[in-house]
C-alpha cells in the first residue's frame, strides 16, 4: 500500500466521522428551531381562533359541543389537490371551552373525556400518537382555546430537512475522497521526486541531494540523508585509502621475502643459508610489524569511542611494564614518576595504544643502557604525560611531518613502517590530546609531551 493510500484511508474515517457529527449537530439544531417555530405557530393559531370565535362564544351558551366541519369537506375537497397540505391539515385540532363545558371542537379533536389542559404547553398521547397542545386562557373570561398538533409532523419535517442535507453530502463523499486523494498525491510529489533522485544514482555517487524548492517538513530528512552520505563517503574514502596504503606498503616486504626465498633455494654455502634465513626472519618481522601497524591505524580511524574515567598513571605504568623484559635485557634505566591519581576522560584501548607506540619508539631508537623517563604532572586544569629517551631525536624542521603516514625522520630511519607517530597523531586527534615534540633537558634524544584535560576521580 502506497503512502498516498495510507493517508487516504486514515483521512476518510475522519471525514465520515465529521459528516456524522455535523449531521447530529444539524439534527439537534433543526429540531430545536422547528420546535420553537411550531410552538409559536400554535400560539398564533390559538389567538386567531379566539378572534374568530370570540363573538360566537360570548353570545351563546353551549349544552353540547359544536363540531366545526373540516375545510376539506366544506369547500369541495380542495386539500386533496395537495397531499402534503392534506396531511398538514389532518395533523391539527382544536377545542374551545366556556367555563368547564366544551363549546366548539374540530372534527379530529380530543374527546370530551380528555380534561381541559392547563394554560400553556403540554404533551399528550392519544391513540398512540403524540400531540403538542397549547392552551390559551382568555383573560377576564371563562373561555379557553386549545390547539393541538401532531408531533410526527415536526419529526417528519426534521427528517426531510436532514435528508435534503444528507443526500448531497453522500453524493459528494466519493468526489471529496477523490479530491482528497488528489491533494495528497500532489502533496507527496516532492517525496516521489526525492525517491527518483536517489534511485537514479550509481552506487559510487554520494553527492549531496538537492534541496531546492523542498517543503520545510522535508528539509530535516534531506539534511539527515546528506549528512549520512557525507559520513558514508568519508568512511568509504578512508577504507579505499587504507586498502591502497596496505597494498602499496605490503608489496615491498613481500617482494623482499620472495627474493630471499629464491636466493635461499639457490644457496649452496651453509653460512650463506644461515644469513639468508636470518634476513628472511627479519624481513618477515618487518612485514608482521607493518601489518600490525596498519590494523592499528584502521582501528583508530573507525573504532567508536568508549569514553571512561581512566587513571593515566596506571595506563603508563602498564605500558612500561609490558616492555620490562626488553628494558632489562638491554640495560635501560627506566623510571615513571609524578602524580599517581591523574584521572582523564578517554578511550582506554586507544589511550593505551597511543602510549605503547611512544614507548616502543623510545625503546627502539635508544641505544642499549640508555635512559627512558616518564613523568605525569599537573598543568592548569590538565595532566601532562612526558616521555623522554636517549635516541637520536627528531630535527626541529621535521617535527611536523613525522606525524604523516609512512614518513620517517632521517635521524630515526631504521627500517620501520613510518606509521607509529601517524597512529599517535590520529588517536590524539580523536581523544582531544595535544602533542608537542622537543629535546630533553639532558641535551639529546626526544621528548614527547601529551596534554589532556583532567577530570575528577
Amino acid at each position: 500500500m502506497t503512502l498516498s493510500q495510507r493517508l487516504l484511508w486514515r483521512i476518510l474515517p475522519t471525514l465520515m466521522a465529521t459528516i456524522l457529527i455535523v449531521g447530529a449537530l444539524a439534527y439537534r439544531s433543526a429540531t430545536r428551531e422547528i420546535e420553537n417555530i411550531y410552538d409559536a405557530e400554535l400560539i398564533n393559531d390559538a389567538n386567531t381562533l379566539w378572534i374568530l370565535l370570540k363573538g360566537h362564544l360570548q353570545r351563546n351558551d353551549f349544552t353540547a359541543p359544536v363540531e366545526v366541519p373540516d375545510i376539506d369537506f366544506s369547500m369541495g375537497n380542495q386539500l386533496a389537490l395537495n397531499e402534503d397540505a392534506d396531511d398538514y391539515a389532518d395533523a391539527h385540532a382544536f377545542r374551545s371551552w366556556k367555563g368547564h363545558a366544551l363549546a366548539m371542537v374540530s372534527s379530529n379533536a380530543f374527546p370530551a373525556s380528555v380534561p381541559q389542559f392547563r394554560s400553556g404547553f403540554a404533551d399528550y398521547t392519544s391513540a398512540n400518537e403524540k400531540w403538542r397542545v397549547y392552551s390559551l386562557a382568555v383573560a377576564k373570561t371563562d373561555l379557553v382555546i386549545e390547539v393541538a398538533e401532531k408531533v410526527a409532523l415536526r419529526r417528519g419535517l426534521v427528517g426531510k430537512i436532514l435528508l435534503d442535507i444528507a443526500l448531497p453530502l453522500l453524493v459528494l463523499v466519493p468526489a471529496i475522497a477523490f479530491l482528497t486523494w488528489l491533494v495528497i498525491y500532489n502533496g507527496l510529489s516532492h517525496i516521489r521526486a526525492l525517491v527518483r533522485q536517489i534511485r537514479s544514482r550509481t552506487p559510487d555517487d554520494l553527492s549531496m541531494l538537492a534541496t531546492n524548492d523542498l517543503p520545510s517538513d522535508l528539509m530535516p530528512l534531506v539534511r539527515s540523508l546528506n549528512q549520512f552520505m557525507q559520513k558514508l563517503d568519508t568512511s568509504l574514502t578512508l577504507e579505499r585509502r587504507f586498502a591502497d596504503l596496505a597494498a602499496h606498503q605490503l608489496r615491498t616486504p613481500q617482494a623482499g621475502i620472495k627474493l630471499l626465498l629464491q636466493m635461499l633455494d639457490k644457496a649452496t654455502d651453509e653460512d650463506e643459508r644461515r644469513q639468508l634465513m636470518a634476513d628472511l626472519v627479519a624481513s618477515n618481522e618487518r612485514a608482521m610489524h607493518l601489518i600490525a601497524q596498519l590494523l592499528h591505524l584502521a582501528r583508530v580511524s573507525h573504532q567508536p569511542l568508549r569514553l571512561e574515567t581512566i587513571n593515566l598513571y596506571e595506563v603508563a605504568a602498564a605500558s612500561l611494564a609490558d616492555v620490562g623484559v626488553i628494558l632489562g635485557d638491554r640495560g635501560f634505566d627506566a623510571e615513571l614518576i609524578g602524580n599517581q591519581v591523574a584521572y582523564v576522560k578517554a578511550d582506554r584501548l586507544l589511550l593505551r595504544l597511543l602510549i605503547d607506540n611512544l614507548v616502543d619508539n623510545a625503546v627502539k631508537y635508544s641505544p642499549d643502557r640508555g635512559k627512558i623517563r616518564m613523568e605525569i604532572a599537573p598543568v592548569d586544569a590538565a595532566w601532562r604525560l612526558t616521555i623522554e629517551d636517549h635516541g637520536p631525536g627528531i630535527p626541529e624542521d621535521q617535527r611536523e611531518t613525522v606525524f604523516l603516514k609512512f614518513h620517517q625522520a632521517s635521524a630515526t630511519d631504521q627500517g620501520g613502517a613510518g606509521l607509529g607517530l601517524a597512529i599517535v597523531a590520529e588517536i590524539a586527534k580523536r581523544l582531544g590530546i595535544q602533542i608537542s615534540l622537543s629535546t630533553p633537558a639532558w641535551g639529546h634524544g626526544l621528548q614527547v609531551e601529551l596534554t589532556m584535560p583532567a577530570v575528577a576521580a
